[in-house]
Formats: C-alpha cells, sequence, structure tokens
C-alpha cells in the first residue's frame, strides 16, 4: 500500500523558500501516485478540504480575528480555475509563484507568514507530489497559534495527500 512519507527536507529544485529566508518551521509531506492530472489539479484536489477541516478554519478565523489577525484561508469555491496565475488565489490561498512542477501559496499577517509548496516530480502516470510548509514568526503571538495549529495542520496534509491516492 502507498504511503505518506513525512521529511523536513524541501524538495530538491523547489522554489519555494526563494526570498523566504529565516523561516522558523518547515515541514514536507510527499506520495507517489498514478496520475496524468496537471499541477493545477493536483493542487485544487489537495485544497478541497473535508468538511472538519473547515469547520476547524472557521472556528480558528473567529477565535483568532478578535487578536486582530487576518480572517484568510476561507475556501471559496469561485477559486477553483483550470489554470492558477500568480496573483489569483488557489483555493484557500494566494498563488505568489510558480514554474512547470510547483505552485507556491502564501498568506501574510502581523503574527506569522507561511508558505505552501505543491511540487511534483516523476512521469505522466507516476508522480510524487510534496506538500511543504515553511512558517515564519514574527512575535510571540505567532509562534503561539502554530503551537496551537500544528496538530490540526500535519494531520489535515497527510490526509490530503492520502486522498491522492485513493483518486
Amino acid at each position: 500500500m502507498k504511503k505518506v512519507t513525512k521529511t523536513h527536507a524541501i524538495p530538491k529544485n523547489s522554489i519555494i523558500s526563494k526570498g523566504f529566508n529565516d523561516y522558523h518551521y518547515c515541514d514536507s509531506f510527499s506520495v507517489v501516485t498514478q496520475t496524468n492530472d496537471s499541477l493545477d489539479t493536483i493542487t485544487t484536489t489537495i485544497f478541497q478540504t473535508p468538511k472538519w477541516a473547515d469547520l476547524l478554519m472557521g472556528v480558528r478565523n473567529r477565535i483568532f480575528s478578535l487578536f486582530g489577525l487576518n480572517k484568510g484561508g476561507y475556501k471559496d469555491r469561485r477559486n477553483i480555475a483550470d489554470h492558477y496565475p500568480i496573483g489569483s488565489r488557489a483555493v484557500y490561498f494566494t498563488v505568489i509563484d510558480r514554474n512547470d512542477n510547483e505552485i507556491i501559496t502564501a498568506e501574510n499577517d502581523k503574527h506569522l507568514d507561511f508558505r505552501i509548496s505543491v511540487f511534483e516530480n516523476g512521469e505522466e502516470h507516476h508522480k510524487t507530489i510534496h506538500l511543504t510548509t515553511l512558517v515564519k514568526y514574527h512575535n510571540a503571538l505567532g509562534r503561539f497559534y502554530f503551537f496551537v495549529i500544528k496538530a490540526f495542520h500535519k494531520r489535515i496534509v497527510i490526509g490530503l495527500l492520502k486522498r491522492l491516492i485513493k483518486k
């Protein structure tokens, strides 16, 4: 059975850290899948979170908005596309960079900034998909915030990649 593999290393040739040095947290999960889907379609599939994750995002947004933080991360079906150009939103997050093998999304706030990469390598019908997250804290609130959501983050990422196996 195929499984999701975790590493702390950024995939070779990834552009996620371009202009985003000195991050405080990094994780990267990967899965081998048999698909001929485009990178944009894979990104859409990954960001189609289950309802329980959407509920957690809503609770998170309500609680942390009391601290003046952005209410980023709302899933919006209008943000689903066949191609995500730089500056567009890929379901949840803003696309800030991309190439033929990778889409980088990001959000910046006063407590922390983060980057998420969907990176593919391999041949058609046999690809390794990497989902990498980098987080940079700006203050104690950023550290506390990510401490609270880190356990949920890992569980959600693993679940999203497992869905690529079942597809």
